[in-house]
Order: structure tokens, then C-alpha cells, then sequence
């Protein structure tokens, strides 16, 4: 890095090639819980596996975002999803797998995948 307008470019690139938006008004907004307990739980490929299916399937009203600690350890990892206009769906113990289907099932087709729901969890 030999300048400030180096180093914006990088992190430009960078949102670009992840699918996230430094505005995101509007979008579909899912957030990975990235805490130490969540990244020992295994939200590093939950967060690529999102990632990467919004890119394959170029979602570009979704914005996909890390956070630190949600609160909710025991269920990590977490994983929330808010749509303009609609209550949030925390899913927790998610994986890779299950990051899939949500983006097929709930991002795309609009159903909550209620199995992998904190309500379901906490059952």
C-alpha cells in the first residue's frame, strides 16, 4: 500500500467479491454472528457458504454482514435475517449446509425455514 486511495480501492474490491454494500437500504440484510463462540462453532463456513450462494445465484438485494456477539452462545452459530417491512428469524446451529437451503427456501422463495429457528431450538 502506497496510498490512502490504494487502500479504498482494496476495500471496495473487497465488499465487491463479497456481496456486501456499504449501502444496503432496501436489501435483504443477513448478519453472521462472528464472535470467538461463533467461529469455534463453525460460522467461518456458514458465512462463505452464504456468501457464496447469493453470489452463484446473484441475489443482488442481499447484503451479507458480520457481527460480534449476538448473546445467544448456546446456539451458535447464529445467523439473522431482516427483510424491509417483516419481523427478523434468527436461525441457530447453522451450517453450511443449512446456509444453502435458507438461501434457497427463504431468501429466494420467501419461506422461513422455521426447523432452523431459535423458536424450534429453544423447544
Amino acid at each position: 500500500m502506497k496510498s490512502l486511495a490504494e487502500l479504498q480501492a482494496l476495500r471496495d474490491k473487497m465488499r465487491n467479491s463479497m456481496g456486501i454494500r456499504a449501502d444496503d437500504s432496501g436489501n435483504i440484510r443477513v448478519v453472521v454472528g462472528m464472535a470467538t463462540c461463533g467461529i469455534a462453532a463453525g460460522a467461518r463456513p456458514v458465512l462463505q457458504a452464504f456468501t457464496d450462494e447469493v453470489a452463484k445465484r446473484g441475489l443482488h438485494n442481499v447484503t451479507i454482514a458480520q457481527t460480534g456477539c449476538i448473546g445467544i452462545c448456546q446456539y451458535e452459530p447464529v445467523v439473522e435475517i431482516t427483510e424491509p417491512g417483516k419481523e427478523k428469524v434468527t436461525y441457530v446451529k447453522m451450517t453450511a449446509e443449512k446456509a444453502a437451503q435458507v438461501v434457497s427456501n427463504h431468501l429466494v422463495n420467501g419461506n422461513v425455514m422455521t426447523e432452523y429457528t431459535i423458536g424450534a431450538a429453544a423447544k
